[in-house]
């Protein structure tokens, strides 16, 4: 399972921190930060979701107010949002 985080699309609600520590607030930026991400397009990380954290994954993802972050599943299927 992997996430994908548009920063570009963030408000900086941070709802998705509350629900995933993987989230850290930039308060400077005004924007969530997706930790051990890596830069797959403008703006847009990457990062796998280890084991035992698919269910928060998931949660930050419904938990976003403007669908910043989508996950997808090991086929690359779009599971959320």
């Amino acid at each position: 399972m992997r996430v994908e985080y548009d920063r570009d699309v963030c408000i900086g609600m941070f709802q998705c921190v509350a629900e995933w520590d993987a989230f850290e607030k930039d308060e400077d930026a005004g924007k969530a930060v997706l930790a051990e991400s890596e830069e797959a397009d403008e703006d847009v990380f990457v990062r796998e979701v280890p084991d035992g954290a698919e269910l928060d994954a998931k949660f930050a993802a419904r938990a976003c107010p403007v669908d910043a972050i989508a996950i997808y599943d090991d086929d690359g299927e779009q599971l959320i949002p």
